[in-house]
């Protein structure tokens, strides 16, 4: 892999798999974890940063999980501020509409807590953060962030009110060795992303578990959810339904290719027929 530091690393769990990054942060207990990625992502400074936050559970996606159902993650917070936090892990890119699907979750996060006869003042801020391990959006960095900006004077922003991060895990892989020689591991979330990535060196890993109280106790969790039964179980089905899942669509567009192929190949015959048949005469 081009400028990278991986040679064939490969933990056994996965942090970004839906099920253990639910496990992991998505319930209540995980709020430091949570609490510290959070803040990485956004770049907050002693000064600005969250102090506090509610994790939301949801309930709905741990009994699909545990049904062995293949199933989006959401995890959803609350902030101190009354901010609320979207934090969604695609690992594949499955039907190419991160961008609107990301969009519609930010919305429905944004109205859903305005009650009939309320104020819009009462909307609250939302914050969404997508992972995916795919090359999505077309930037140059790992970390992008989008707001409401006026199209020719882009300082001027609209409102905060809406505010989207995409981690793009294949960028970071490619300027992984690029941010190490250039800034070492002084940044957070570069420091959460070498954790999260599942073939990081493992002396690397233990520097970030050392440098970072938030990820030595997302370590920790992580480490006691990968020694549950139950949940190794839960885990594995999870991995089979992927894997299904990304069967039948794999075939389903392997389906559609064919199909058009034979449409194609009868339009190149009638062509030719008639081609035949105007020289003929």
């Amino acid at each position: 892999m081009e400028n990278s530091i991986y040679t064939g690393f490969d933990r056994q769990y996965d942090p970004l798999n839906n099920f253990l990054f639910y496990k992991t942060f998505g319930e209540k207990g995980n709020e430091v974890q949570l609490l510290g990625f959070i803040n990485a992502v956004l770049g907050k400074s002693t000064d600005d940063k969250f102090v506090s936050v509610e994790i939301l559970e949801n309930k709905s996606f741990m009994a699909e999980i545990m049904g062995g159902k293949s199933c989006t993650l959401d995890v959803r917070a609350k902030m101190q501020t009354g901010t609320m936090v979207n934090i969604e892990v695609q690992l594949r890119d499955r039907m190419h509409n991160m961008d609107k699907r990301s969009l519609f979750y930010m919305s429905k996060v944004y109205t859903e807590k305005l009650k009939s006869g309320q104020d819009y003042i009462e909307l609250p801020d939302v914050i969404g953060i997508n992972i995916v391990n795919y090359d999505f959006p077309d930037t140059q960095n790992f970390h992008s962030c989008f707001h409401l900006r006026e199209d020719t004077e882009k300082e001027i922003i609209l409102t905060n009110a809406l505010e989207i991060h995409f981690i793009n895990m294949v960028k970071y892989r490619k300027q992984v060795k690029e941010n190490l020689n250039n800034q070492g591991l002084n940044d957070p979330l570069f420091r959460w992303l070498i954790w999260f990535e599942k073939t990081s060196p493992p002396e690397l890993i233990d520097e970030v578990v050392k440098m970072d109280t938030a990820i030595q106790t997302a370590d920790e969790r992580l480490e006691h959810v990968t020694q549950d039964e139950e949940a190794k179980h839960a885990y594995l089905r999870h991995m089979m339904a992927e894997c299904d899942r990304t069967s039948d669509i794999n075939y389903a567009r392997k389906d559609e290719r064919e199909k058009w192929q034979n449409v194609v190949a009868d339009k190149d015959a009638e062509i030719a027929r008639l081609k035949a048949e105007l020289e003929k005469r």
